[in-house]
Parts: C-alpha cells; structure tokens; sequence
C-alpha cells in the first residue's frame, strides 16, 4: 500500500512538471512570429503562435481595381498558408506531450 501511495506521488510530480513543461512551450509559442505568402509572394502576412494577425503586407501590383476578387483570394491563401505554419510549430512543439495520449 505504501508503495502505491509512493508511486502515484511520483506520478503526480511528475504531472506537474510536464504541465509547466507544456506552459512554458506554449507561452515561447506565442512569442514567435509567423510568415505567410500566397504563390506569387505578393502578399506577405505575419502571425503570432497564438494566431494573432499582426502585419499584412501587399506589393501595389497585386492592387488591380477591376479585379478585388483576386486580392481577396491572395489574402486568404496567405493568411492560411501563415496560419497553417503556426498550426504546424504547435504540432511539433507540443506533439511531445501528447504523444502516445488518446484523443489528441
């Protein structure tokens, strides 16, 4: 019974140190900066790791009046290529705890 007793308090120091070992990768995660382009790189977003949108850059000749359509979509593909990024760095960084637990 003490044995039990030692082990589950070994097992809940360890809990605890992998949870500040989590926190602290997340807290560096939203320091980092992410940057996003469409294919034609006339677009530039920049990201935080926490998917906050901090700059968006566009290069005047992806501006054509008769066609906003097309910047829209430019846009849109680099805020999701910037995004995906910051999805990717959460996945690696954060991958190591939860490997091996079910359901994430």
């Amino acid at each position: 019974m003490a044995n039990n007793m030692m082990n589950m308090q070994q097992l809940m120091k360890q809990a605890q140190k992998m949870q500040k070992q989590m926190e602290a990768t997340q807290n560096d995660l939203k320091k980092q900066t992410f940057t996003g382009t469409e294919p034609s790189g006339m677009i530039e977003v920049t990201a935080t790791g926490n998917k906050k949108i901090t700059a968006i850059k566009i290069k005047p000749e992806a501006i054509d009046p008769d066609d906003p359509d097309m910047l829209e979509d430019l846009v849109l593909t680099a805020v999701n290529n910037a995004l995906g990024k910051v999805d990717a760095a959460t996945k690696q960084q954060l991958g190591a705890f939860t490997k091996g637990i079910p359901g994430f």
